[in-house]
């Protein structure tokens, strides 16, 4: 059967060379921690610092975000229902109609 299987293309990966993450990180910890002490005015609520935060909380939801699958639409249950009662008529009734 490895004649019929299709490979993947091997992921494309980007570094970036004049970004260093873990820097920007530590800068952002830092931050925190002086407003956390007072040496800097509190932030400003934005919606952008919640968003994602319960889904990032709980495995099962991270997992499904990461696997990039897209739940089966309505259509697609509506058609495969319709096309199992088709299958069911014709084996009750022995006919090909309509």
């Amino acid at each position: 059967m490895g004649m019929f299987t299709m490979r993947k293309p091997r992921a494309y990966h980007h570094e970036y060379i004049y970004v260093d993450e873990r820097k920007e990180k530590l800068e952002k910890i830092e931050e925190n921690a002086k407003r956390d002490l007072g040496m800097l005015p509190p932030k400003e609520f934005s919606p952008e610092d919640i968003r994602g935060k319960f889904i990032e909380g709980t495995t099962y939801l991270k997992r499904r975000k990461e696997s990039g699958r897209k739940p089966l639409s309505y259509a697609a249950i509506f058609v495969a229902i319709a096309v199992l009662a088709y299958i069911l008529h014709y084996l009750v009734t022995g006919e090909f109609t309509f």
